[in-house]
């Protein structure tokens, strides 16, 4: 019964042929839609689409206009006022002597004695006796000449002696043979012989003079007080005339070459070339200065002359600074030598100014302004005239008044009229990073100089330095 019932229920190969021969007939009768409906169709749906979202857009309400208040800057200024300022221009430069002395023997001998001070870097007095060559035989020529001398003036006593006589002879003659009025003739008189006697006298004195001055350079002395700088004699060697022996240099003076160029030189009063009195109270004060051990020293001095030419190479004239007594041997109270080959700062006291107003050089921009507060709290772009500007300190001649604020914290892009809040100065700053000042961008690059040292700290100051 099961077979049977299973094979009732399983189609047979005859009616699954039909049913495929009806599927294919069912395919032929699907008919496709035309073309504008599959292509055209959806592009007029996107077009229409895109139209009504543009209207949309075009129709959309207005939003309320409203103005936003205006933002105050919080800004740090500082007033302006104007002061004298006596101006002060750097410069460096190496200590030298300014009297230096090759010795060099005059005669010739073997040195005998040599001062404990003729070492390098001893100190002598003027006059002291550094080197003796060995006198001996200079004593033996100057007592030679004095013997010679004194036979010519032996000599010239008895010429002397007869030319008188040969006078008296002649007078006589002339009586006894009558013949009065006639003159002797030269050799009658002995004037020849007395000539050459006074010659001979003239000469031995002059061999006298001669060996006292050998005698005298025997002894080798400076006159002037002083520091031996190389010394190449011992005692016992033996040395010629023209041989060097050694130098030294005087510590009365000492002096600094100091180069200064053309922007340096129109705010000091320079001498004229030449050398003035080391005293004089209208040269200009130097202050030179350096570092001795871990100490910084300073000492005075002034500008006694200038060289009177410009260097080809540098362009920049020389100005001598001499310092009286640098070593404090000759009366000076010194703290610290001012030692030969010692490499100074220099401060010169320059010119006055009146009415300046000193600011720092960062806030000055760089086309010549500065930013103020004008009125009613709103920013103003000034410009000013610029009287010096080193790279410390700009000193202002004229565009800012006493009692005017100069914006001291940094403004990006600044713009005139933008509104500020002045910042409580009794408050401490709460931006530490706007002590940029002006800002980077708006620095003027400073002047350059030999070798410039500036002044540092107060941006008030009354003395400016470059």
């Amino acid at each position: 019964m099961a077979k049977q019932h299973i094979q009732s229920t399983t189609p047979s190969s005859s009616q699954q042929h039909a049913q495929v021969i009806a599927a294919d007939a069912s395919a032929d009768d699907y008919v496709k839609p035309p073309l504008w409906r599959r292509i055209l169709l959806p592009i007029f749906i996107l077009t229409v689409a895109v139209v009504l979202a543009f209207a949309m857009f075009l129709l959309r309400p207005k939003p309320p206009a409203s103005d936003p208040p205006p933002i105050a800057q919080l800004v740090e200024t500082i007033t302006a006022k104007s002061a004298p300022v006596n101006y002060t221009v750097q410069s460096q430069g190496t200590v030298q002597p300014r009297t230096e002395t090759s010795i060099v023997s005059e005669v010739t001998g073997k040195i005998v004695k040599v001062s404990d001070s003729f070492v390098v870097g001893g100190f002598f007095n003027a006059g002291e006796v550094l080197l003796r060559i060995d006198p001996s035989d200079y004593q033996s020529a100057l007592i030679n000449a004095e013997a010679n001398l004194a036979s010519a003036e032996a000599t010239l006593a008895e010429e002397q002696a007869r030319s008188e006589q040969a006078i008296k002879d002649w007078e006589n003659l002339s009586q006894v043979t009558g013949r009065q009025g006639r003159e002797p003739s030269s050799l009658v008189l002995r004037k020849p012989q007395l000539a050459q006697a006074q010659a001979s006298v003239r000469a031995s004195e002059a061999a006298l003079m001669q060996a006292r001055r050998d005698l005298e350079r025997t002894s080798i002395s400076l006159p002037y007080a002083g520091i031996v700088k190389s010394s190449s004699a011992n005692i016992g060697q033996f040395v010629s005339a023209g041989t060097s022996m050694g130098s030294a240099f005087a510590i009365d003076i000492a002096e600094v070459r100091l180069p200064l160029n053309d922007d340096q030189q129109s705010y000091l009063d320079l001498p004229l070339s030449g050398l003035q009195r080391e005293t004089d109270d209208s040269a200009p004060a130097v202050q030179l200065s350096a570092r001795v051990g871990n100490q910084i020293h300073t000492w005075q001095g002034r500008i006694v002359r200038t060289e009177g030419q410009v260097d080809e190479a540098t362009r920049m004239i020389y100005a001598i600074a001499a310092v009286t007594d640098p070593y404090g041997r000759l009366g000076k109270t010194r703290t610290a030598p001012l030692t030969m080959g010692t490499f100074v700062q220099a401060e010169i006291a320059g010119i006055s100014a009146d009415n300046v107003v000193p600011l720092s050089r960062a806030l000055l921009r760089e086309d010549g302004t500065v930013l103020v507060v004008g009125e009613n709290d709103k920013l103003s772009i000034r410009k000013v005239e610029v009287d010096r500007a080193t790279a410390e300190i700009a000193y202002i001649k004229s565009g800012l008044n006493d009692g005017d604020l100069v914006v001291t914290t940094a403004v990006s892009n600044p713009i005139p009229g933008t509104p500020l809040r002045l910042m409580d100065q009794n408050q401490p700053n709460p931006d530490p990073g706007s002590e940029n000042l002006a800002g980077s961008e708006a620095l003027i690059p400073a002047a350059s100089s030999a070798p410039d040292a500036e002044t540092k700290g107060d941006p008030n100051p009354t003395q400016e330095k470059s």
